[in-house]
């Protein structure tokens, strides 16, 4: 996750534009192998074993290495050693924009200090390895937004980031958080959660960019806005807030429930209570994520 923040840092301070760090992204995203692939790499696991694993997280919030070894297709030292051989994606993404003469070398020494400090990791190289250091680089996010989240919230969002990354792509940057009392839609979906922390969740974009998101959700082409588009979005909507209610149940023995995912209608939404704004930037267009505490 934390390569999208370092997008984020490059995007917001001036050092890149939203055209070169996509096209450093996608550059990246082709170098940066994810563990399943360095797995079947290493024959240790078939590529059965890498759907299956990947299947297993829509149904839990796991990384791939920590369900590997629970299904007994690798060993912690094996997930370990595989984990070594990546390099850090942040320094992938940098290079690349020194390659492209985006960035100099004193610049991009400048960047890796400043950035460090400002979120407060000592080591950038061993970020993969300190959940602790994810943690401090989304509470940072979180709090230049200057918008109080709750322990759920927290939740919920570092979910919802995990959840792009597994099932949409890595190669996005979100844009800091803000508090919204309307919004305009095109394509939208919306789903409530029901029980203790009520909440009422949208995930909103144009037709072209929810074409290229189900095709990647799918892994299909499609070419035209229909039924299949829209079924995928409700499914990843389903999926996100599906996996944050097994997290809740884990985290505090509470239960909730989950509405059915319904399509909206009209070009805009009014929201009756605090509403939280997420834009998704990918290469393929914006995505707009809303959450209304109920």
């Amino acid at each position: 996750m934390y390569t999208q923040f370092f997008g984020n840092y490059l995007l917001s301070n001036g050092y890149v534009t939203k055209e070169q760090l996509f096209s450093a992204m996608r550059r990246e995203a082709t170098q940066h192998m994810k563990l399943g692939t360095l797995a079947m790499h290493a024959g240790l696991m078939t590529a059965s074993q890498v759907d299956e694993t990947v299947i297993q997280q829509t149904h839990q919030d796991r990384k791939f290495g920590e369900l590997a070894v629970e299904l007994g297709y690798m060993t912690d030292e094996q997930v370990l050693s595989l984990l070594k051989q990546q390099n850090p994606a942040y320094l992938s993404l940098g290079q690349v924009l020194l390659d492209d003469g985006v960035i100099t070398n004193a610049d991009f020494e400048k960047i890796m200090k400043d950035y460090s400090s400002s979120n407060g990791i000592s080591d950038l190289d061993a970020i993969t390895e300190m959940p602790e250091a994810i943690h401090n680089l989304l509470n940072h996010f979180l709090l230049k937004s200057e918008t109080n989240i709750s322990h759920n919230g927290y939740m919920f969002v570092e979910l919802l980031f995990n959840d792009f990354i597994r099932f949409i792509g890595e190669d996005f940057t979100p844009l800091a958080v803000d508090e919204v009392t309307e919004a305009p839609i095109q394509c939208c979906v919306e789903q409530d959660v029901h029980g203790e922390y009520a909440i009422n969740t949208y995930i909103s974009m144009d037709e072209p960019t929810a074409i290229a998101f189900a095709s990647r959700y799918v892994h299909d082409e499609f070419q035209e806005y229909d039924e299949y588009v829209q079924s995928s979005l409700e499914d990843f909507l389903n999926l996100q807030n599906g996996l944050f209610i097994v997290n809740i149940s884990n985290d505090s023995n509470t239960e909730l429930t989950l509405g059915v995912p319904e399509q909206k209608e009209g070009d805009k939404l009014t929201f009756k209570n605090k509403t939280l704004h997420f834009t998704i930037l990918y290469p393929f267009g914006n995505i707009d994520f809303y959450v209304e505490l109920a």
